[in-house]
């Protein structure tokens, strides 16, 4: 299959870079001096666990000069971008093309599929800490990568979907069909948005949460009122995710901190609107008080 992954940062990047070292037909959308450095020299991977690499050839474009018809589309971008990516996979989508949404923020997919009739767009997360360190490089801070994906109605299910699966497991990615995606998002958003919020609140790397005291106290909190809404919205994790959110936190290079954390320090568009101040507006919904939350939203400027 035609594969084509529109970003090339800690997400897309990675991904594209594994796919395309197993052979995978495989594409990737960048920009800048990233794209410029990725087709000159390929894209270079530091890794904890399969060490450093650098795979060539591998296509790579900006949007204006693809011209390929993908089966699959991964889309890897921040939040913030969405908007100028639809046109973008409308017009390359054929009416066969499946569409994976990898985003941070919950609910992505629904929202898309709203702005691209007639294509399938399903829902998906990734777990993974990874960022470009210079252009052409990514360094990923966790081990493995797993991919978790699937259709939001059972009837939309295809076999494709079974082949995206065997492809990415042929990659060496950890790759999950789900049969209820709906709540494996939720539980993947129960994580990054502890992460990103705690971490920007206090302006510190993983290594800092894997420490007793204040830091993991708020993200152990941050963690419980996400799993306050998850129940009030009538969803059940298969794990416990506090355990679970401390265990992976755990498992993380010490200087590894969430996107939005550093695009905050950076002080250009961020995905907080979509991580933190939502969580704020779904309490509301469902009738469930997140104080710590109003506490970290408040902090960067969100009026309750």
């Amino acid at each position: 299959m035609r594969y084509l992954v529109i970003g090339a940062g800690g997400t897309g990047g990675s991904i594209a870079a594994y796919m395309n070292e197993a052979k995978k037909d495989v594409s990737v959308i960048a920009r800048g001096k990233h794209l410029e450095a990725i087709k000159e020299n390929g894209l270079r991977m530091e890794t904890p666990d399969r060490g450093s690499f650098v795979t060539k050839p591998i296509k790579a474009f900006d949007m204006e000069n693809y011209n390929e018809r993908p089966d699959v589309i991964f889309v890897c971008v921040k939040g913030y971008s969405l908007d100028d990516a639809i046109p973008f996979i409308s017009k390359v989508s054929g009416p066969h093309t499946v569409v994976i949404p990898i985003l941070n923020i919950y609910g992505t997919g629904g929202r898309m599929q709203e702005k691209l009739p007639g294509i399938l767009v399903t829902d998906g997360c990734i777990y993974i800490a990874a960022e470009i360190s210079e252009p052409g490089t990514i360094v990923k801070k966790s081990d493995g990568i797993k991919v978790v994906f699937g259709t939001r109605k059972a009837e939309e299910n295809r076999d494709v979907l079974q082949a995206v699966k065997k492809d990415l497991e042929e990659s060496g990615i950890i790759a999950v069909l789900s049969d209820n995606i709906t709540r494996d998002t939720l539980q993947k958003f129960g994580f990054i948005s502890p992460f990103a919020a705690c971490g920007a609140y206090y302006d510190v790397p993983a290594g800092e949460f894997q420490k007793e005291g204040e830091i993991r106290d708020m993200f152990t909190a941050l963690t419980k009122e996400i799993l306050s809404i998850a129940k009030a919205m009538g969803i059940e994790f298969e794990t416990d995710l506090v355990t679970s959110n401390l265990t992976f936190i755990d498992s993380l290079s010490p200087s590894a901190s969430a996107s939005m954390q550093r695009d905050l320090k950076k002080g250009g568009a961020s995905e907080i609107d979509g991580l933190v101040f939502e969580v704020v507006r779904m309490g509301r919904k469902y009738g469930v008080d997140v104080p710590v939350y109003e506490k970290v939203s408040e902090r960067f400027g969100f009026r309750i």
